[in-house]
C-alpha cells in the first residue's frame, strides 16, 4: 500500500491530495485498478466529484499569490529538495509504476529518471525567468520584459508514463510560480500519489500541488473551470483535439500531446545489427506502449528489408516476457485486459488486410501468470499505407515493416501520414541524414537515435495532429506555455516635458 491509499477490510483507496493533505472521496462512483501481470484488482479509485475539484481549485487559488510572490531563488531551493528526495526513492517510485502499469523495473527507473531531469531543469528558474532589457529606447526611456505567472493551471496525464509525464508539467508551471491541479490516469494513480509524499518532504507550501483524481466528469469540470488558466494535457489524438478545443472554448491556454506513428527508415548502407536492436527497443519497449515507439520500420530497398527482417525476426521470437518481478524481463504486459483485446483486434485486422504475420504474438501465455494482460512480440512484412494497422496508431508490440523502393518514397509516406511525433532514419550517409532532418514534417528526428526524446533543457513536441497547440511541453516552450509576457517601458520625471502629446510614440 503507497502513499494515497487507506486501508479497509476490502481494496486499498486511493485518496486526492487537497490543499497540502490526503481528502477521501465522497463520490459515490469508483474504477478499479490492476495488477496488469496478474490481472487481479490490487485498489480502488474513487471517481471524484465536480464539487471536489472546485474544492482543490480554491485551495490553489487561496495558496496563489504567496507562491507568485516567493523570489524565484527561493522556489529553486524546494525544487532542490524534491529533486534530492525523488533521486533517493526512485525505486519506490518505480515499483508502484511497474505494479500498476506492467513495465519493467528498469524501463521504470529509466522513466523516473528522465521525470527527474526535468525537476533538475526547473532547479534553474532564476535564470530562465530573467526577462530583456533595453537601455534609452527614447529620450531618457528604458524597456524590459518580464515572465509572470498565469495562476492556477491543471495537467492531465496519461497512464503509459504515470511519474514521467506529471513531471514534464507541474514542476516547471510550479517553478514559474503558479499553483497545480493534477488529474492522473485512473489506470495508475499509484505513482503520482508515491510523489506526492515527497513533494510534501520537500517542504512546498500545502496547495501548491493538489490531486483529484476521475474520469472523463473531472476532465471536463477541468476544462470548463473559470479559475483554471491553462491545460496540459498527453493523450491520443481524438481526446487531445476534444481537450484543446473545449479548453480554448473556455478561454484557456492549451497544449494538447495527442498519438503518433513513429517511422525508422533504414538505408542500404546502415548497420542491420544495430538498426534490428534500434527496432527491438524503441518497437517493443514498455509493450509499444510509448508516444515516441516505433512501430513503423521502413527499409530502403527489397535487399535492405530482406536483411533487416533476417536480422529481426529472430530477436523478435527471442524477446523476453515477463512481470517486472523478472529481472530478466524485456518486456512487460499490457495496461488493461480491455487494451490488450484492442491490440489483439489489431494483429487480426493486419492478416485480414493481407500483411504477411511473421511473427505473432496472440496466444502468449506465461506459467503461474495465465489471467495477465501478457500480448507476445508481434511482426509483420509487407504493410502498405491502406492498411488500418498503417494508418492508426496501435500503442503495443507490434512492429509493422513497409517496404519502401527508394529513399524519396520513405520520406513522402511519412510525411504524408496524419501524425508528426517522432521518426529516425540509420544510415552511414551524413548528406541523406541532414537532408532528412530539414525536410522530414515530423516534430522530433533521431540519426541513428530510434527514440529521439529531447533532454530536459530542450522542449518534447510533435507536429501534425501529434500537437494541438502552440506551445510544446518541459524544457524553455514549457517555461514560455506556464508564463505570460510583461513588457514595461519606463521614463523618470527629469527626462519627461511638459505638454500633452498627441501623435503615436516613436523613438524621436
Amino acid at each position: 500500500m503507497g502513499a494515497g491509499t487507506e486501508a479497509n477490510s476490502v481494496m486499498n483507496i486511493f485518496s486526492n491530495a487537497i490543499g497540502g493533505a490526503l481528502a477521501r472521496s465522497a463520490s459515490s462512483r469508483s474504477a478499479p485498478v490492476f495488477n496488469p501481470a496478474t490481472g487481479e484488482q490490487s485498489a480502488t479509485l474513487p471517481l471524484s466529484t465536480a464539487a471536489e475539484l472546485d474544492q482543490a481549485v480554491a485551495a490553489a487559488k487561496a495558496a496563489l499569490p504567496a507562491w507568485a510572490d516567493m523570489p524565484p531563488m527561493r522556489r529553486a531551493k524546494f525544487m532542490f529538495r524534491f529533486k534530492q528526495l525523488l533521486d533517493e526513492n526512485t525505486d519506490r517510485i518505480a515499483e508502484a509504476i511497474s505494479a500498476e502499469h506492467g513495465k519493467t523495473h528498469a524501463d521504470a527507473v529509466g522513466e523516473v529518471q528522465r521525470g527527474i531531469e526535468v525537476v533538475d531543469f526547473c532547479c534553474g528558474i532564476p535564470h530562465l525567468l530573467k526577462g530583456e532589457f533595453s537601455r534609452h529606447v527614447g529620450p531618457s526611456i528604458d524597456t524590459h520584459s518580464d515572465r509572470q505567472p498565469l495562476g492556477v493551471v491543471a495537467g492531465i496525464t496519461p497512464f503509459n508514463f504515470p511519474a514521467m509525464v506529471p513531471m514534464w508539467m507541474y514542476p516547471v508551471a510550479i517553478a514559474c510560480g503558479n499553483t497545480f491541479i493534477l488529474k492522473p490516469s485512473e489506470k495508475d494513480p499509484g505513482a503520482s500519489m508515491v510523489v506526492f509524499d515527497l513533494f510534501k518532504q520537500a517542504g512546498f507550501p500545502a496547495a501548491v500541488l493538489n490531486i483529484v483524481h476521475g474520469d472523463k466528469e473531472i476532465v471536463d469540470a477541468i476544462l470548463m473551470h473559470p479559475d483554471i488558466k491553462a491545460v496540459s494535457f498527453v493523450g491520443s489524438t481524438p481526446i487531445a483535439e476534444y481537450v484543446y478545443r473545449t479548453g480554448t472554448a473556455h478561454g484557456k491556454r492549451v497544449q494538447a500531446l495527442g498519438g503518433a506513428k513513429n517511422h525508422m527508415v533504414v538505408m542500404p548502407d546502415a548497420d542491420m545489427d544495430k538498426a534490428a536492436d534500434a527496432l527491438m527497443g524503441a518497437g517493443y519497449g514498455s509493450a509499444g506502449e510509448r508516444c515516441m515507439a516505433i512501430s513503423v520500420a521502413v527499409p530502403v530497398g527489397d535487399d535492405t528489408a530482406n536483411r533487416l527482417m533476417e536480422t529481426l525476426t529472430p530477436r523478435v521470437r527471442a524477446l523476453k516476457i515477463g512481470p517486472a518481478t523478472d529481472p530478466d524481463a524485456e518486456m512487460g504486459p499490457l495496461v488493461t485486459k480491455e487494451h490488450m483485446q484492442k491490440v489483439l483486434g489489431y494483429i487480426d485486422t493486419g492478416i485480414k488486410e493481407g500483411a504477411e504475420l511473421v511473427v505473432d504474438g496472440r496466444g502468449f501465455r506465461l506459467q503461474g501468470y495465465e489471467n495477465g494482460y501478457f500480448v507476445g512480440g508481434t511482426l509483420f512484412d509487407r504493410v502498405t499505407p491502406d492498411m488500418r494497422i498503417y494508418k492508426e496508431e496501435i500503442f503495443g508490440p507490434v512492429l509493422s515493416v513497409l517496404r519502401a523502393g527508394t529513399y524519396e518514397e520513405a520520406v513522402k509516406l511519412i510525411n504524408a501520414h496524419e501524425f508528426g511525433n517522432g521518426t529516425a532514419i540509420f544510415t552511414r550517409d551524413g548528406d541523406a541524414a541532414r537532408t532528412f532532418a530539414d525536410k522530414i514534417e515530423v516534430g522530433m528526428v533521431g540519426i541513428n537515435v530510434p527514440i529521439p526524446v529531447p533532454v530536459a533543457y530542450h522542449s518534447f513536441g510533435g507536429w501534425k495532429r501529434s500537437l494541438f497547440g502552440d506551445h510544446a511541453i518541459y524544457g524553455p516552450e514549457g517555461v514560455h506555455f506556464y508564463t505570460r509576457l510583461k513588457t514595461i517601458t519606463s521614463r523618470w520625471p527629469e527626462g519627461i516635458k511638459s505638454g500633452a502629446v498627441f501623435t503615436f510614440p516613436t523613438m524621436n
